[in-house]
């Protein structure tokens, strides 16, 4: 099973159960690489902003609100990557 970039209803996370070839893994994939690269460029965008003597409050909040709604993403991504990595691994290789 593969943990989705995405949710369902109420927030309950999503999963698909295949190969990882078919279309949900495609648009999961396209998903995950939006999510790093957005990522990236709003850290790229916080260090502006954090050097400028200028950045209010209201803007440094929003800053903040936008890099923890990534920060989820982000985890979100990795928990995925991570239990598909150890489903590769042999039963007598896990910890």
């Amino acid at each position: 099973m593969r943990l989705l970039p995405w949710t369902g209803t109420g927030g309950k996370p999503c999963y698909v159960v295949g190969d990882g070839t078919g279309y949900v893994s495609r648009k999961a994939d396209e998903v995950e690489s939006i999510q790093l690269d957005m990522a990236d460029e709003l850290l790229g965008h916080a260090a502006d902003l954090l050097a400028d003597d200028g950045s209010t409050a209201p803007q440094v909040r929003f800053l903040a609100g936008r890099l923890t709604e990534s920060l989820h993403q982000i985890v979100r991504v990795a928990e995925s990557r991570g239990a598909r990595l150890d489903a590769l691994l042999p039963a007598d290789d896990m910890p």
